[in-house]
């Protein structure tokens, strides 16, 4: 199978268009173009040895949300800031999502609690024995699900593979440093670190490398640091999912058959003006 982190490419996608541009208006009819020919380009380089397309999307009240409040709370910010009618451009991948759900027959999976991150551990983990797995994102969280030796990440952004990283190592590595770009600070570092804007207590290269060789609760230096470990480890370490949160999404795959028949794709490539995916319907 083919699991594609849609909010990641979307957001790339509509990143393309808008540009640097901040009075812009979104063209709905050329972000879907371009996510469609996105789509198309998956499909054609990786479903020969990977199977079919299972497009993946976050959902709302995710569970590390609650866990972490903080948790990508900067992401909000930055929007408010940004100058871009996010209203707007999250109404236009709403749609294009459902226009998926109706039209194409690929399996489109959202899960109530859940990330697109949650739903391809998931499904790796399920079936990383019987199929060869290709995961479509730049997102290095998934290095760790490389674990599984049919697993393969292919990043779009930069068109090449991501490999040659020892999958435990770079989890645990990740743990200790934490995710600036998540909003989980390092270890040595307090929960509101990046929302009250606080800088990190410094993580030296000496001091990660003795820990990256030990089991690191036997040598950190107290409880809060130790707390802050098992703070990271949940949110980043795909092995520590709820099992409410896999149920449900086993629950979602076993539960969602494709609406759509690729015999009326022609109809909806016509009625939307995507004169240019029609010549190249059989990579759909």
């Amino acid at each position: 199978m083919i699991l594609v982190d849609m909010n990641q490419v979307s957001l790339s996608s509509l990143m393309i268009q808008i540009g640097n541009s901040k009075d812009k208006e979104v063209s709905i009819d050329l972000v879907r173009h371009i996510i469609l020919n996105s789509l198309r380009s998956y499909r054609s380089k990786f479903s020969e040895e990977n199977g079919e397309l299972v497009l993946c999307y976050d959902s709302r009240n995710y569970w590390r949300k609650k866990f972490f409040p903080q948790y990508k709370q900067h992401r909000k910010k930055s929007r408010e800031s940004s100058g871009f009618d996010w209203n707007s451009i999250f109404n236009a991948l709403n749609q294009i999502k459902e226009e998926l759900i109706e039209n194409f027959p690929y399996k489109v999976l959202e899960v109530t609690g859940a990330e697109a991150d949650d739903i391809i551990a998931t499904l790796c983990e399920k079936f990383n024995d019987s199929e060869n797995i290709m995961i479509v994102s730049g997102d290095k969280d998934f290095i760790q699900l490389q674990k599984y030796k049919k697993v393969k990440q292919w990043s779009p952004s930069t068109k090449k593979f991501l490999n040659g990283i020892d999958p435990a190592l770079y989890l645990k590595e990740h743990i200790l440093k934490g995710d600036r770009g998540d909003g989980i600070p390092n270890v040595l570092s307090k929960d509101d670190t990046f929302e009250n804007g606080f800088r990190q207590k410094p993580l030296t290269k000496k001091k990660l490398q003795t820990w990256l060789e030990h089991d690191f609760l036997d040598v950190a230096p107290n409880e809060e640091v130790k707390r802050n470990y098992q703070r990271n480890q949940t949110l980043v370490d795909f092995s520590k999912i709820p099992v409410i949160i896999k149920e449900d999404i086993m629950n979602k795959w076993n539960n969602t058959t494709p609406k759509g028949d690729r015999t009326n794709l022609i109809n909806y490539f016509i009625n939307n003006k995507l004169k240019e995916l029609v010549d190249n319907l059989g990579d759909f």
